[in-house]
């Protein structure tokens, strides 16, 4: 997907008129969020805040409230979900620690008649709605990618995401899943960098001594960039870095374009996922029969795109789109 909007069918338009105020004026949704250590998340956070004031600016809920634990412990947003459950919010957005440690809370949220929607970090308990991208054939995708750009194959290194999070094992498994395909590539080594720059290249620079040469780094989003310094401080050769579309990756990638021809693939999830799942939770309030899973594609730069996705990201922030009323709808309509 570009960063342009979703198409809009027509049946779309004809659900548009007065759905948004229609019964939820007086609604209030929280956002339970489990870190916020990287610029995904901040970005993350900023489009939900900004959603919500403008939605409840227009009148389509009453409070849009954004609230991130001080650690990434599931027990301590069980406990922030159960606060939100008494101080009675209609509805909770939920980017979760666990798929299944919140399944509990998010029970109690359900039998209280809090309408729970889960994205990114999804939960598996049946009375919530679910929003996420196909992460496994996202860390696929990168191996299918990295296997026409080396066809002879070679030495990987994997640079994982935030230790016992849905995200950062489905990623893993579907890099692993495309090795297994293109059994010409071996993951020689394996590292979490917490989605962060800093994490990534500390964890890197820790790693690199031990292992062989590498042709490509295999990646998750906000650690490609701490990957390649790691690599040029260890004066070793860049490999083919996948990258995650945080900014300074971009800017990182087209020096390296335009000093010596460097080609690579940037892929993630739109942190603006949190505005769809914002209007996922109005319509649900709203009384319209939501599916309880929906699919968004994930956002891919490319060499062709790259100088458009840059000049539009935020310096320090990441690629991003944000979702309207009327793209969740979209959405609603091509999941039935």
């Amino acid at each position: 997907m570009t960063t342009s909007k979703l198409l809009l069918s027509a049946a779309g338009l004809a659900m548009i008129a007065g759905l948004a105020q229609a019964d939820t004026s007086d609604k209030r949704i929280a956002l339970s969020n489990n870190y916020a250590g990287n610029s995904w998340r901040q970005a993350m956070l900023q489009t939900f805040e900004d959603t919500g004031k403008q939605a409840v600016a227009d009148g389509a809920v009453a409070a849009a409230d954004a609230y991130t634990t001080s650690e990434n412990q599931a027990t301590e947003q069980a406990a922030q979900i159960q606060n939100m459950i008494l101080q009675g919010y209609d509805a909770i957005v939920l980017n979760a620690a666990s798929p299944t440690a919140l399944n509990g809370a998010v029970k109690e949220a359900c039998d209280a008649g809090v309408t729970v929607v889960s994205f990114d970090g999804i939960v598996t308990e049946p009375c919530a709605w679910r929003i996420a991208v196909d992460f496994a054939a996202m860390g696929k995708e990168e191996v299918d990618y990295i296997a026409t750009r080396l066809p002879d194959g070679g030495n990987l290194l994997e640079i994982r995401g935030l230790a016992g999070v849905f995200v950062d094992d489905e990623i893993s498994k579907g890099i692993h899943e495309g090795v297994a395909e293109h059994s010409q590539f071996e993951i020689v080594g394996s590292v979490h960098g917490d989605w962060a720059q800093d994490v990534a290249q500390k964890a890197v620079a820790g790693i690199l001594p031990s292992l062989p040469d590498i042709v490509g780094v295999v990646t998750q989003g906000g650690d490609g960039y701490g990957t390649a310094q790691a690599f040029k401080a260890a004066d070793r050769p860049t490999p083919l870095i996948v990258l995650g579309n945080r900014q300074d990756e971009l800017q990182w990638w087209a020096e390296q374009r335009d000093a010596n021809g460097y080609e690579t693939l940037s892929l993630s999830i739109a942190p603006g996922v949190a505005s769809l799942a914002f209007w996922v939770a109005q319509q649900v309030l709203d009384g319209n029969d939501v599916p309880k899973d929906l699919t968004v594609p994930f956002l891919k730069i490319t060499q062709d795109t790259l100088d458009e996705s840059l000049t539009s990201t935020p310096e320090g922030s990441v690629a991003n789109v944000t979702y309207t009323l009327e793209d969740a709808q979209q959405v609603i309509a091509d999941a039935k």
